[in-house]
């Protein structure tokens, strides 16, 4: 028996790879930026347990998991029910050159803020050139 190829079930699994991509980027918006040494991150995640907030780093991957849950059910007639509930992820390829075992968190008004410092031999550094004293002269051996 052959396998079909569907392109209208392909492009379906596509699409929803991409809406699962930017449900989590919408559930999780983040701003990014270089602060001198550091870089800082932070991400908005409003009614989330913080102990269910999880940054993890493994080879250049971050990875940050959260949990926002759902109402308690019972009796419950919903008029609108628009906030996400489940476990929410990111992962951000970080480059080199940063001390990923020295990421700072916090978890302060519902925004968690990284604050991931530049590691030491990545950071710029003035080199000084030495230079001759220009009246040296090269005299010729004597012979």
């Amino acid at each position: 028996m052959a396998t079909r190829f569907d392109p209208f079930h392909e492009m379906d699994r596509m699409l929803g790879q991409l809406v699962a991509a930017d449900r989590a980027s919408a559930a999780m918006p983040l701003d990014l930026y270089r602060a001198g040494d550091h870089y800082v991150l932070h991400m908005d995640l409003p009614g989330v347990d913080p102990g269910t907030i999880d940054v993890n780093v493994e080879d250049r991957t971050l990875t940050i998991r959260a949990q926002r849950s759902a109402a308690p059910e019972g009796d419950l007639q919903w008029l609108a029910r628009e906030r996400p509930v489940g476990t929410y992820a990111r992962q951000l390829t970080v480059g080199r050159g940063l001390a990923l075992d020295a990421i700072a968190a916090t978890y302060t008004d519902g925004v968690l803020t990284l604050t991931i410092p530049v590691a030491e031999d990545a950071k710029p550094r003035r080199i000084e050139v030495q230079h001759g004293d220009a009246t040296t002269r090269l005299e010729a051996a004597k012979a």
